[in-house]
Order: structure tokens, then sequence, then C-alpha cells
């Protein structure tokens, strides 16, 4: 079993960063992290990849859409996502969501891993690789049995790997354990995030805010323990809260705590 890296989702600290940038980096690197996870960062990759090293910080993995465009409408493979991730260093380019609408038919979600497909042969020639990370709604329809993000993966190139969130998979009301078992190698990132799995705000049926509980890893619903033991191939174990009730980087010193006590650093 490989020790993952311990990594930051940056959308965790967005406010900060975007009233300090410099102070929230360096705050981030005091808290012993060595590697984030960047976002937005495809239009100001210079002056991100400046900063980072100016702090001592390194981005092996970022978010990016990759096959829709801001309004969710199908768009081609963006040269310049990889042009920011080369400016990054990052390694892997992960799409962070695919609209919910998009996973109620086999169709749509044949197209979607299509597109990632032709994602990852782009990046391939560049020496990036190219991932996708889930919410809930990917787990909201099945077909014979078998979940839409099943199915999805199932279509999926070799050569594309997985970044699983396990609070939204448990919200989604997966055996989370169990589904990083049949992951096996293509599961390289995990978002270590916990909290209470009851409200899923993915669901068609929801209506205005929902308070999704979120707290350290270790202290919510989310089998956290366990599906760590299960992810024997995992290359980073990022932290990240969507919200926190109180001081979210109290929160995020917590859950580097919890990895630190499983050799995650």
């Amino acid at each position: 079993m490989t020790q993952p890296k311990l990594s930051l989702q940056l959308y965790t600290v967005r406010d900060a960063l975007a009233a300090d940038l410099d102070g929230t980096l360096a705050r981030v690197s005091r808290l012993g992290f060595q590697n984030v996870e960047a976002f937005g960062a495809v239009h100001r990759a210079p002056e991100l990849a400046e900063a980072f090293a100016r702090n001592g910080l390194s981005s092996p993995t970022m978010h990016a859409a990759l096959v829709t465009d801001a309004n969710r409408e199908p768009s081609p493979v963006n040269e310049a996502v990889f042009d920011a991730a080369a400016q990054l260093g990052a390694e892997i380019v992960i799409d962070p969501m695919v609209d919910p609408k998009l996973w109620a038919t086999r169709d749509d979600i044949k197209s979607t891993a299509e597109r990632l497909n032709v994602a990852s042969s782009v990046a391939a020639s560049r020496g990036i690789r190219v991932g996708y990370h889930n919410h809930s709604h990917e787990f909201h329809h099945e077909f014979s049995g078998e979940s839409a993000y099943e199915y999805f993966v199932s279509l999926l190139d070799e050569r594309v790997v997985l970044e699983l969130d396990a609070y939204w998979a448990a919200v989604g009301k997966q055996d989370v354990p169990a589904l990083v078992q049949w992951l096996g190698t293509r599961l390289v990132a995990l978002h270590v995030k916990d909290g209470s799995i009851d409200a899923d705000p993915f669901r068609a049926d929801v209506s205005g805010p929902i308070d999704l509980g979120q707290v350290a890893a270790g202290t919510g619903a989310v089998p956290l323990d366990r599906v760590l033991d299960a992810a024997d191939n995992l290359e980073f174990a990022v932290v990240e809260y969507d919200e926190f009730a109180g001081d979210v980087f109290s929160g995020i010193e917590a859950s580097v705590q919890y990895l630190s006590k499983r050799g995650v650093r």
C-alpha cells in the first residue's frame, strides 16, 4: 500500500484567497501542506504559479472543466486548460463536475465519457493525465442495477483516472469502502471530507439552502478509516470543505491532524 501525499483543495479557502492570496497560501503552508489542488486557474495560471512558488507549494492536481463549459454546455477540448496545467506543473487535470441533468440517460453518460476520453488523449500528448471528481448526483440513477457512475467508469479510457469525493459518495448512499475497492488502481485521489450524509442538495425534490453539516475528518458519518484502508494505490489525500461552520482554518488543521495520525503528510 502506497502512502498518499497530503493536499488541500483551495476551494476550501476561496474567500480568504480572494481577500489575500499570499497571506492565505502562507497560512496553508504553515498548516503543513506542500501540495494544493488549484481551481479557477485557467485564466490566472502565471499569477498562481508564482504565488505557489513564493509559499513553497505545488499543485500536482488541479480542477478545470473539460467536458462542459461554464454554462454546462458541451465544449471542445480547450488547450488553454492544459497550458495552465503546464504552467502550474500540474500532473492531473480533474473535471470537478458535469451537470446532474446529464446523468439520467445512458446516451448522455456515454457522451460525457467520450468527451473525457478525447480530453485524455490530448492531455496524454502533453504528459498530463485527466480525471473526474464526483458529487452525489452521479449515483442517483441506475441501469440494470449499475449506478450511473459505475456505467460511466466502465466507458472510460484506461488513462482516465478518478478522484473520489468520499463525502458526496456517502451522501449518494454508496458503500464507499466497497466503491474504493471496485475502482482499484484507477482511483488516484480522494477528497477526505466528512459530515452528515442525510441531506442531498442535488436531489430534484430539494429546494432552498441545505446545511451540509461538514465537520473535521474522522468526526462525521463518512467511514473514512475504512475508505482510506481500502485505497491501496492512492496518490493524493485531499482535504476539502464545501462549507464549514466556524473558522475554516481550524477545520483544516483538525483534518490534517486526522490524516497525520494515519501517516499522511
